[in-house]
């Protein structure tokens, strides 16, 4: 459509021919049509990287542009063997590489499109969810409070809409929208008849006509770029930079000694010296170890989007791991969020409901006796009061009943279709719901009177009613015994961990059109129903598991502390010593007050979003790493507050999902936890991977250093080692990435989010002692087999064998860095397993094949050799485990120190 067209100057019924729709919406083959024509509703057409663009940028660090230069060289000066080699070695490193991002690539691009934005629209008459960048011109947006709106579009129905626009016009104060056409030079900020892409509904709701998408909003005309996911640099990235320029400076400094020695003592030319230093930076340095560990946290990410957890940034795999405290919301998190009506009270009668879930089936019984509702009018009017003060609706699909909208909503509409009362009253007016309020009113036409219907939380409505209706449909004064009654039969109910819901009503005579919040007053109560939402049974062995795990949780819910607390004893959340604390009560607590008895606090009820906030701060002040669940506009502030802001995938508003660094894609509290184990089993394949990766690197390093110190040649040509780098430090380290989480990762203790990778012990045993003894041996191999009089080629060829074979042990006992192998399940990872088996028959193969021995300057050795080189293997593999087992000594008694 034409970008230019002033749309907000024209009728609503003339934008509806302009753009051939009706407020029935397209049909699916039209919209698809103009989504052809059209093209997505994004800014920018995401720019995918071509997979030979990915391969090509293989060859762009550093390291290997010069060892392609070296190479060169090497060809020009006539050693056409050793360039071939090195070329076909450098491809092969290049395809490991080009493999491992396009993975990478392709699993972040699954996750996009899981975390796409989402838009509410009307297609052939029927409302429906679908991805944003699906919205066309032409379709009906529904707007409601916390929707991130898809497009530019002109309303033609508005209830108390309101949308935050800050974001587009800088205005801080919401702008209320109207119908109506304005004038034509009616400037943007000014436009109360358009919504427009990217701003926020932050109340009421209402119907919208799209008129622009894409690069044709608004928001493109101010950057085509405001959807591009910017790439962020973790504290693990900056860590691994850090170490892997502690390595080049290692290299140079081992090269150079190397170098000098070679060429004054042993005879090299310059020429072979450089290409050897270039080999050994190439095999030694992993300068590109934060491309492969932000691949690895891609993959990771990508299985825990696969068990319901979209993280959207990858650095909160690492806070993940590092939580100690959980903020969870209780309704339909830790609890089914499946609402179902048990019991009415009325004054002063308790009925009972038949029925469970969702599906309209059962009755309302006194005694055991279905009840005729009609001959009971308080009953009457609250069920008319529960189907029609309703926003939800109840959809059979597929012969499985669900519902469309808030489920307490729902379950309140189920209510009323079992006692058979559908009548639906023409809506006049509405106050929305807030949690502020917590109150919905509507304005109804009923037996030729106005009637405003109220529901909302008891203690509410309470106050604000004056008479109650009795039995017999008369009305009676609240006074202070009636209004003690109904508090002590809610909070009898609430005892029983049921939810309760407050009606109350309010007859005009006047004709009266619409409805205001000072019309909230001198209501008739009508009574309470009290709903149920059964804890989900596998929050109680989730919540098992976070105690174990060091990490704390908290419930946090607007519903009656009575009915919180319930749960939380189902849960088995409240010990000696636990608080619960309640909305009112935190008001009235200083910073200080909050930040000294927050730890203690299991259970917050009656609180609104702006509460959770407070109780985020007050846990980082006390030094905690905090996940904080929620879904609603308001609790934006606190998901960004905190280390880990968790939404709801299913419930969750675009506002909190955008807030958020993770969605939970089923709701669910168990899922969290679940996350929190896969965020550190993720984190800590990265460590074991790095320990491998790393130990070898420094082996590599330091044998030809302690070589030279000991007078003998170089022990690996540059095609030897980086035929090492090849087999060793590809395939079987990312295979090492895919190791299972070990079964105690969940009873260790949460790791500090800035604490370096490795600790001081482990550093001192796999970075510093282990390579050391595994080095050394190499070298006093390469002496022996010297001084017992076997050329330097065939004592060269047993080292390599030595090496590689010394590497592959190590990639299979890395599986942990506490552990003895033997308590691991032998076939637990597969791919390593199967990894290794092939590359020890490679290395075997290279052995045995004359042209491949004379292209990596080696020979046959004997049987004898070889069983030299398993000798040091042995010696590695047992140097290895006995660092371990001091590593894991050490931190036992740390723990025990703590």
């Amino acid at each position: 459509m034409n970008r230019e067209t002033p749309w907000h100057a024209i009728q609503v019924d003339e934008v509806f021919k302009a753009l051939r729709t009706t407020p029935q919406g397209l049909d699916e083959e039209e919209a698809e049509r103009r989504l052809r024509t059209y093209g997505p509703n994004r800014i920018e057409e995401e720019k995918k990287t071509s997979p030979l663009k990915l391969f090509l940028g293989q060859f762009l660090n550093p390291l290997t542009g010069l060892l392609l230069f070296a190479t060169f060289l090497s060809l020009a000066i006539g050693e056409a063997l050793d360039a071939i080699v090195i070329i076909i070695l450098v491809l092969a490193g290049a395809v490991i590489g080009f493999y491992q991002e396009y993975r990478a690539e392709r699993a972040l691009e699954a996750l996009k499109k899981m975390t796409s934005p989402q838009a509410t629209v009307i297609r052939s008459g029927k409302v429906k969810t679908i991805r944003s960048e699906e919205v066309v011109p032409g379709d009906v947006l529904v707007l409601n409070a916390g929707d991130r709106v898809a497009a530019d579009a002109r309303i033609f129905e508005a209830v108390n809409l309101k949308v935050d626009e800050s974001m587009l016009t800088g205005e801080s104060v919401p702008v209320e929208k109207t119908v109506g056409a304005l004038s034509e030079d009616t400037p943007l900020v000014d436009r109360t008849n358009m919504v427009f892409s990217g701003t926020v509904v932050v109340y009421g709701k209402g119907k919208a006509i799209v008129v622009a998408t894409g690069r044709n909003t608004e928001l493109g005309r101010i950057a085509e770029s405001i959807q591009e996911v910017k790439a962020e640099k973790t504290p693990l990235e900056r860590q691994l930079s850090a170490l892997g320029r502690m390595l080049l400076i290692l290299m140079v400094v081992i090269a150079s000694i190397v170098s000098v020695v070679g060429m004054s003592v042993w005879g090299y030319k310059p020429l072979q010296i450089l290409l050897w230093a270039l080999s050994l930076a190439v095999a030694a340095v992993p300068e590109a170890l934060p491309v492969v560990v932000t691949s690895s946290l891609a993959i990771g990410v990508y299985r825990m989007a696969k068990r319901n957890a979209i993280v959207k940034r990858l650095p909160a795999v690492e806070t993940l791991g590092s939580t100690t405290y959980i903020c969870s919301d209780k309704t339909g998190t830790m609890t089914k969020g499946e609402m179902t009506a048990v019991k009415v009270w009325v004054y002063d009668v308790t009925f009972e409901v038949t029925g469970a879930g969702y599906e309209p089936t059962g009755e309302i019984t006194l005694g055991g006796r279905p009840v005729n509702v009609a001959q009971v009018k308080p009953l009457e009017l609250l069920l008319l009061n529960a189907y029609n003060n309703n926003d939800s609706e109840v959809i059979n699909e597929g012969g499985r009943w669900i519902i469309k909208g808030d489920t307490t909503e729902g379950a309140l509409k189920v209510l009323a279709l079992k006692a058979g009362v559908s009548s639906s009253l023409g809506r006049l007016g509405e106050i929305p719901f807030s949690s502020e309020r917590k109150r919905m009113s509507t304005l109804h036409l009923l037996g030729g009177r106005a009637v405003m219907f109220v529901k909302g939380a008891p203690e509410v409505l309470v106050p604000l009613s004056s008479r109650i209706l009795t039995l017999d449909g008369e009305t009676r004064e609240i006074t202070e015994e009636v209004r003690r009654r109904i508090l002590e039969v809610n909070d009898a109910l609430a005892r029983e961990g049921l939810r309760n819901i407050a009606f109350a009503a309010r007859f005009f005579d006047d004709g009266k059109k619409d409805i205001s919040e000072e019309d909230e007053k001198d209501l008739v109560f009508l009574g309470i129903v009290a709903l149920i939402d059964p804890p989900r049974p596998e929050v109680k062995n989730a919540l098992e598991v976070c105690k174990r795990a060091g990490i704390k949780v908290s419930m946090i819910t607007g519903d009656h502390k009575l009915t919180a607390v319930s749960i939380a004893r189902q849960l088995g959340m409240l010990g000696e010593g636990d608080l619960v604390v309640t909305g009112s009560e935190l008001e009235k607590m200083s910073e200080k007050e909050l930040e000294d008895s927050v730890e203690r606090i299991r259970v917050y009820a009656r609180v609104s979003p702006e509460h959770k906030l407070r109780i985020v701060q007050a846990l980082k002040k006390r030094g905690h790493v905090v996940a904080m669940t929620g879904d609603g506009v308001n609790d934006a502030p606190a998901l960004k507050a905190a280390d880990v802001g968790v939404a709801m995938g299913i419930t969750g508003t675009e506002v909190a999902k955008e807030a958020s660094s993770m969605v939970l894609a089923d709701d669910n509290f168990a899922t969290i936890v679940e996350a929190i184990k896969l965020g550190r089993e993720i984190f800590e394949n990265i460590r074991k991977y790095l320990a491998y990766l790393l130990s070898a690197n420094i082996v590599e390093l330091v044998t030809p250093l302690f070589s030279t110190l000991l007078g003998l040649p170089i022990p690996f040509t540059a095609t030897q080692i980086l035929w090492v780098n090849l087999v060793t430090d590809g395939a079987p380290a990312i295979a090492l990435s895919l190791e299972p989480g070990e079964p105690d990762l969940l009873e260790r203790k949460p790791r500090k989010p800035n604490s370096p990778l490795f600790s001081k012990a482990e550093v001192v045993a796999f970075f510093v002692v282990f390579p050391l003894l595994f080095a050394l041996s190499l070298v006093l191999l390469f002496k022996s087999l010297l001084k017992s009089g076997l050329p330097v080629i065939e004592a060269r060829t047993t080292l390599f064998t030595a090496m590689i074979l010394g590497e592959l042990v190590l990639a299979y006992l890395f599986r942990s860095l506490r552990s003895p192998a033997y308590k691991l399940p032998p076939l637990r990872n597969k791919a390593l397993l199967l990894t290794l088996i092939l590359s020890f028959v490679l290395q075997v193969l290279v052995l045995l094949i004359p042209p491949i021995q004379s292209a990596l300057d080696i020979s046959q050795i004997s049987l004898e050799d070889f069983e030299r080189a398993i000798a040091i293997v042995l010696v590695a593999a047992v140097s290895l485990e006995v660092s371990k087992f001091i590593v894991s000594k050490r931190e036992q008694q740390k723990r025990l120190g703590d």
